[in-house]
């Protein structure tokens, strides 16, 4: 028990969003993208009989998902699981102090208008452990703290609690709550919703729900995994079969509200540091996002003169001008090398193509 208490404590200093357990071997943490080793000795054999014990599961079992709350009030979604015969776990600790949208970095005045928005799709994406979830979650409790709204979320697994103020929150978790995102969204829109959570949009089901309920009315926030804003309009274009396409892609370029893209980059001061592209779906995009995306919302979000549009290369370049982030850092997180370079040295890519030809 104290081995346990011990390395969830270590999980939670480190602001590890993960921690892996395997029988003989030395524990490790997942932070943003990194997976690191804890400075340790091995999960021993009685470590993991306790954790068995904790969560309720039969010692002989293979799979096992449970909940384990810490003496010292951490809460943790559990996967328990064998691999060639060896027992381990991994414990995704789900948190209750969740930060502001100012203490992670993010264009707040921008979110806000966004999410007071009454009815309309919010994409946030990003690749795994880039933070989509917490994005999503300040968000969420910034609107907790000014405005009464009916928030429901659909989540695999839930990873923030919500303690309720002015909103009320009904958190369902895939698999003990519903059986699916689709189906847990389909529910939703008989439980009196004004805002939906909806925790990932994986098929055409989820992503056709989520549209038809933005097109009656509510918000609804989702992410997406995507390495860039174009690409996850040319992803939601593409989950839909060659018959469904049409219609749903006019359905999305009517409702998209915008889509926000982020990633964790290494700072200077050794902890990680938010960059993000972002565009607002204007009429000048709509029919961009009716035909799938492309070069063409690359190419705006690059020149646009707007706050509310911004590529990855130039919050790179601000990132590094500003001495966020190193220059070997932002080069390895840009869409394009070259182009991160041209920007930092003050060429515009316009200028750029002038001088080519």
């Amino acid at each position: 028990m104290e081995a346990l208490e011990s390395l969830c404590e270590s999980c939670l200093q480190a602001g590890a969003s993960d921690l892996f357990l395997r029988e003989g071997a030395i524990p490790f943490v997942r932070l943003g993208d990194q997976l690191l080793p804890l400075e340790t000795v091995p999960a021993s054999e009685d470590l993991l009989d306790h954790l068995w014990s904790a969560c309720g599961a039969k010692p002989d079992a293979t799979d096992h998902d449970a909940s384990l709350v810490t003496r010292s009030g951490l809460r943790f979604r559990v996967n328990l699981h064998r691999q060639l015969g060896v027992r381990g776990a991994v414990l995704r600790n789900i948190k209750t102090q969740i930060p502001t949208m100012e203490e992670l970095g993010l264009p707040t005045e921008l979110l806000q208008k966004w999410f007071t928005r009454p009815s309309g799709l919010i994409l946030v994406t990003g690749s795994t452990g880039t933070g989509k979830s917490t994005t999503l979650a300040a968000g969420l409790e910034w609107l907790n703290q000014t405005a009464t709204r009916h928030i429901i979320t659909i989540e695999d697994p839930v990873e923030y609690l919500f303690q309720e103020n002015l909103c009320r929150f009904t958190q369902r978790e895939v698999g003990a709550d519903t059986p699916s995102f689709a189906e847990g969204l389909r529910r939703a829109l008989r439980q009196s919703p004004d805002i939906i959570l909806l925790g990932e949009i994986r098929d055409s089901v989820s992503a056709s729900t989520a549209l038809q309920a933005a097109e009656t009315g509510h918000l609804v926030l989702a992410s997406v995994h995507s390495g860039s804003a174009a690409e996850a309009v040319e992803r939601l274009h593409r989950i839909f079969s060659p018959a469904e396409r049409e219609d749903a892609s006019a359905l999305l370029a009517a409702q998209l509200v915008g889509v926000f893209t982020q990633q964790l980059v290494r700072g200077l001061s050794k902890k990680l540091f938010l960059v993000a592209e972002h565009f607002e779906n204007q009429a000048a995009t709509r029919q961009w996002i009716r035909n799938g995306g492309g070069t063409e919302l690359v190419d705006f979000m690059q020149i646009s003169q707007s706050p509310e549009n911004r590529s990855m290369t130039t919050s790179l370049v601000q990132a590094f001008r500003d001495g966020h982030i190193s220059m070997e850092e932002a080069l390895a997180a840009a869409p394009m090398a070259d182009e991160f370079r041209r920007a930092a040295m003050g060429i515009s890519s316009q200028a750029f193509q002038v001088a080519q030809d």
